[in-house]
């Protein structure tokens, strides 16, 4: 795990670019987002960060960069950490707010540097999609877990089981220590880079980015159980055309997408 981390601050008003940007950042290692009025923020390892890949995609745009000490990386995120709700279905705070009231679920979580806190468009659409299956008894995989978010979620609404992997140490660590504080006891984390399990799941969760859905997809295909449901996302509208194309290849059938600013959630049946 690294020392420190590097921030970047790109100088933009503009919405649309800011998450453009984020999926296009998101492909090359940053693992953290902050969106100002005018400007983005984004967060990644000292010794991920490749500075010839960060102008090609900035293409321009100015931007500052600043290294921040692993020590006052928690400080930092914390301070700007609000609590989320999706509708009036889950509520999602650190340790340090107080209860949301009127949510059907409540998800504390410790924000660090991993994804999945409920701000991110991605986020939201697949818990909000999450809301109306019946999950009691269902052997669930989330592929590409970040802080554990979704997981937690599937326990909480009744999963048998749920397998949670993820690429990255400090999300590994991250979704540990969230699974703790929910006191999930059905959700194993584990560390992977790839769909390959060997196990056949009713329902799998993939919300990471295009290319490694692509990357993996026939691995996701087969890890479904027939008639089992698949949720694809981390994903911007104009990358559902391919997507719909892999899912067919491998004998998936597309139910919906639903999109939220820029971003969609895509539900497949096995």
């Amino acid at each position: 795990m690294t020392d420190a981390t590097i921030q970047i601050e790109i100088a933009t008003e503009d919405d649309a670019q800011k998450e453009t940007l984020i999926a296009q950042l998101a492909s090359i290692g940053f693992e953290a987002f902050e969106e100002l009025t005018d400007s983005l923020k984004a967060f990644i390892p000292a010794s991920d960060f490749d500075k010839t890949l960060l102008v090609a995609i900035l293409g321009g745009l100015a931007y500052q960069e600043t290294e921040i000490e692993k020590q006052n990386w928690n400080e930092v995120w914390e301070s700007n950490f609000e609590p989320v709700q999706v509708e009036d279905f889950v509520g999602i705070r650190a340790s340090f707010h107080e209860p949301i009231i009127g949510v059907e679920q409540e998800i504390i979580i410790t924000p660090k540097m991993s994804f999945g806190t409920g701000h991110h468009a991605t986020t939201y659409l697949v818990m909000q999609a999450m809301r109306n299956l019946h999950w009691e008894g269902k052997m669930v995989f989330d592929f590409g877990t970040g802080t554990g978010i979704l997981a937690i979620l599937a326990e909480k609404l009744g999963a048998q089981s749920v397998l949670a992997i993820d690429n990255d140490d400090w999300c590994i660590e991250n979704a540990t220590e969230n699974v703790g504080i929910n006191h999930c006891t059905k959700i194993k984390v584990a560390k992977g880079d790839s769909a390959q399990t060997g196990t056949h799941f009713d329902i799998i969760l993939a919300n990471i980015n295009k290319h490694i859905i692509l990357a993996n997809i026939a691995y996701l295909g087969h890890s479904l159980q027939k008639g089992g449901l698949i949720f694809l996302s981390g994903l911007l509208e104009e990358d559902e055309s391919d997507i719909l194309n892999a899912c067919l290849s491998v004998g998936l059938k597309h139910h919906f997408t639903n999109k939220r600013n820029g971003w969609i959630v895509c539900q497949f049946e096995g």
